[in-house]
């Protein structure tokens, strides 16, 4: 019997996502990942000068470097990357599901909260495609203890050098969950107690207002791309439209500086 289209084109799928492989680099970037246990590290790309500056962590790695020539660096990323001699071919990190991370007790940021009592925080990014921004948001997610940032699979930064970089690290052990729907995530994310909040700059609430309205609830900080904001399917799933005040009419945070306003005022919550 001859197998439907949708079947083999989601084995096609999953065995394209099996052999999927990507580049860090960056000495920080490399120097993390080097260090994280979870990831898979097939092949290390260095120069003499990178090697020395890495010290210990590609000798704990296990990992046999190759050592090159700077003027003849061999690693396929972009010439233009700021890679400062080290490159690191990697497999990308399995967070596991979204209710292992947001629900369940894994992870540090789990462990931290339940024994303070603080209520978890999570980050949703509606189509947020800027690897910048999506690294600086998982750095602010790490500093300030997010249990994850989601986003869907399409149409937002995938694991990349370029996010990794940007990141300085935090990728190795911020979660960054890529789901399929992200309105769907956001239900099951309702489902599990998380109250909704979407960050829109015309909203009536104030983030403090809207943070009061979820005490002691696990809040979920919802944000879209510039310009053009959250989708209507994503404001309309949020419980509350929520904006961080400003000053000045004229001026704006981006995404990745809201992101960590918000989860700052978040965690401060008691």
């Amino acid at each position: 019997m001859k197998k439907p289209k949708w079947a083999i084109e989601k084995e096609r799928a999953k065995r394209a996502a099996a052999a999927a492989t990507l580049w860090l680099f960056g000495l920080h970037a490399v120097r993390d990942a080097l260090a994280n246990p979870a990831r898979e590290k097939l092949r290390l790309v260095v120069t003499k000068n990178a090697l020395d500056r890495l010290g210990g962590a590609v000798a704990a790695s296990g990992l046999e470097p190759e050592v090159v020539d700077a003027r003849r660096f061999p690693a396929p990323i972009d010439p233009a990357s700021v890679h400062q001699g080290a490159a690191l071919e990697v497999k990308p990190l399995n967070w596991g599901s979204l209710e292992e991370r947001c629900a369940g007790t894994e992870g540090r940021a789990a462990v931290e909260q339940a024994a303070v009592g603080r209520a978890p925080v999570v980050v949703l990014l509606d189509r947020v495609s800027d690897p910048h921004n999506v690294g600086a948001i998982l750095r602010s997610a790490e500093v300030f203890g997010a249990r994850a940032v989601i986003a869907p699979a399409r149409h937002s930064a995938p694991e990349t050098g370029a996010l990794a970089k940007a990141a300085s690290g935090a990728l190795e052990r911020q979660p960054y969950l890529r789901v399929g729907n992200l309105a769907e995530a956001m239900g099951r994310l309702r489902d599990m107690g998380y109250v909704l909040l979407g960050l829109d700059g015309e909203a009536g609430q104030t983030l403090e207002e809207g943070l009061a309205g979820a005490a002691g609830r696990p809040v979920g900080l919802v944000l879209g791309a510039e310009g053009p904001g959250l989708r209507r399917k994503s404001r309309e799933t949020c419980d509350a439209l929520i904006r961080i005040p400003a000053f000045s009419g004229f001026g704006s945070l981006n995404v990745s500086n809201a992101a960590a306003v918000a989860l700052y005022a978040a965690a401060r919550r008691s």
